[in-house]
């Protein structure tokens, strides 16, 4: 089972709904190509099938993606408890510095945010889910462990 974020459905759906447009598009174009004859020699007929293709496997991954995630109720979960949607502010404890992370079902890709994305299947996400307010956190990474304290949860 996958969790999501009311905003993270939001966002997929909303994908979803562009996708499906650009279909429409994307057999508009096959068929424009296709009545320029020759299909064998026909790049542009090719190249518009290939994008149809590539935008079909987009929109049955959301499709499913949606259809097996759970949204997540924030308001029954104890305040001071990170989960799915919970931005967090971290310190690591070996350097000394904090940074702001937020607790993904699936990451944006968006490097312009006030804060890291962590999905809940990394090894941060992982050691991140349910633990509180002033707890330390080991998290295993490739170049070894660290740890870090959570300082706060930042609504």
């Amino acid at each position: 089972m996958d969790f999501i974020t009311a905003e993270e459905k939001t966002m997929l759906t909303e994908k979803l709904t562009e996708l499906r447009a650009m279909d429409k598009m994307l057999i508009q174009r096959i068929a424009e190509a296709r009545a320029l004859g020759d299909l064998r020699e026909n790049a542009e007929y090719h190249a518009s099938r290939e994008d149809k293709a590539m935008n079909d496997a987009k929109i049955k991954e959301i499709e499913e993606r949606l259809q097996r995630a759970q949204v997540t109720d924030s308001s029954t979960l104890p305040m001071d408890m990170v989960f799915i949607g919970a931005t967090v502010r971290l310190r690591d404890d070996d350097r000394g510095g904090d940074d702001l992370y937020r607790l993904v079902g699936q990451s944006t890709g968006r490097f312009d945010l006030e804060y890291i994305e962590v999905t809940t299947t990394s090894p941060m996400g992982i050691a991140l889910m349910k633990a509180r307010v002033g707890e330390s956190i080991r998290v295993d990474l490739p170049r070894g462990p660290k740890r870090f304290t959570i300082i706060e949860i930042v609504l």
